[in-house]
């Protein structure tokens, strides 16, 4: 038994929390959304403005139904955001698809535009991947929210030892975002460990697409400027 200040010490993933909000979320969605429609003809679907439009419309409807704190687990609004996420997902790896044909075929030529492009690309990832961990680990922002769950999928460094942060500590959209940036740039798991395998699976593919995105958008735009 682990006693903290004379009683018994829960471990952070099995305490509730007042939730958080979901405006941080829905601004790195529009952000994701604008990306995307600014992405060129080459690199996008034949239909992305109306999948731009169908993002915008189900990113409204979550801010709707749930306009300010998540602190419970509700259904409709989980199927709502996965749904999103799935969306954002398939559209982002066809514009990496393409990037990587455009890439392998030799027909990209201006090195200033395949940056950009890549770099667009590669930073949707990110921001899908992070959304991704936040909207399942420990079944969703709600569930973690009432302390449904009673083993986590990720163990952040506030959660290994209660001297590390306050007793109210909780991962919240930020952590994963920061969680899904490091694995990008650094191509495997920093400081915050995955612990199921769909975990390990995730970041794992999130690696292996960065990887492809980053090394042949620069090796490609360092060829043309030679």
């Amino acid at each position: 038994m682990n006693l903290q200040h004379g009683s018994l010490h829960i471990p952070h993933w099995h305490r509730a929390n007042k939730g958080e909000h979901r405006l941080p979320v829905v601004a790195v969605v529009l952000l994701v959304i604008t990306l995307q429609y600014l992405l060129p003809d080459e690199l996008a679907l034949g239909i992305q403005h109306q999948i731009c439009i169908t993002e915008a419309f189900i990113a409204a409807v979550l801010l709707v139904i749930s306009p300010k704190r998540i602190n419970r687990h509700h259904l409709p609004t989980r199927i709502l955001g996965l749904l999103l996420t799935s969306v954002m997902t398939l559209s982002n790896t066809a514009s990496a698809i393409l990037l990587i044909n455009l890439l392998i075929s030799g027909d990209a030529k201006d090195p200033h535009k395949l940056l950009l492009s890549g770099t667009s690309i590669w930073l949707t990832n990110i921001i899908i991947f992070s959304l991704w961990f936040w909207d399942l680990d420990r079944g969703g922002p709600g569930s973690r929210a009432e302390a449904i769950h009673q083993h986590p999928d990720f163990i952040f460094p506030q959660m290994s030892d209660p001297n590390y942060a306050p007793n109210d500590w909780h991962p919240n959209f930020f952590d994963y975002l920061y969680t899904s940036f490091t694995n990008a740039s650094a191509f495997s798991p920093t400081d915050v460990m995955p612990l199921t395998r769909w975990a390990k699976m995730l970041m794992m593919l999130q690696s292996l697409t960065s990887l492809l995105i980053v090394a042949l958008v620069v090796a490609r735009a360092v060829n043309i400027l030679n």
